[in-house]
C-alpha cells in the first residue's frame, strides 16, 4: 500500500511540474506550490498559486497516466468537497497576505503524463467556480 501511495504522489508532483511550466509558457507568474495552512487544523493544500495580469489564480491539478484509460477525466476528480477545502486553503492564504482587495479565480489543470515520463498533455480549465 505504501508502494502504491508513494508512486502516486510522483505522479501528481509530476503533474504540477508540468502543470507549473505549462502556466509559465502562458506568462502566468508562479507564486507557490503546495501552499498549506501554517498553524492550526490542516485545512487542505493549493497546488500551485499564480498571478496572470493581476489576479491571483488557485489551481488544482490532476494528474493522469495516459495509458490508464479510465472513462474518468482527471479533472472529474475533483469532488465538491474538494472544492470546499480549495476555498477554505484560498482563504487562508488571501487572510495572511492581505489580499482581500485583490481579484482572484480558481483553476483546474489535468495532466496526462507517458508511461515513460517524457511527454505530459496539458489541459486548463479556468473559473471553475461559477
Amino acid at each position: 500500500m505504501f508502494r502504491n501511495s508513494k508512486k502516486k504522489l510522483n505522479l501528481g508532483r509530476l503533474g504540477e511540474k508540468a502543470a507549473a511550466k505549462y502556466l509559465k509558457q502562458k506568462g502566468y507568474k508562479i507564486i507557490a506550490r503546495n501552499f498549506q495552512n501554517a498553524r492550526g487544523k490542516r485545512v487542505g493544500e493549493i497546488d500551485i498559486i499564480a498571478k496572470e495580469k493581476g489576479q491571483f489564480v488557485f489551481v488544482e491539478v490532476k494528474t493522469r497516466k495516459m495509458e490508464d484509460h479510465d472513462d474518468i477525466l482527471p479533472e472529474e476528480s475533483i469532488t465538491r468537497q474538494k472544492l470546499y477545502k480549495l476555498r477554505k486553503i484560498a482563504e487562508v492564504y488571501i487572510r495572511e497576505n492581505n489580499l482581500w482587495d485583490f481579484p482572484y479565480r480558481f483553476d483546474a489543470i489535468s495532466v496526462w503524463v507517458s508511461q515513460d515520463q517524457k511527454t505530459a498533455k496539458v489541459k486548463h480549465l479556468k473559473s471553475i467556480f461559477l
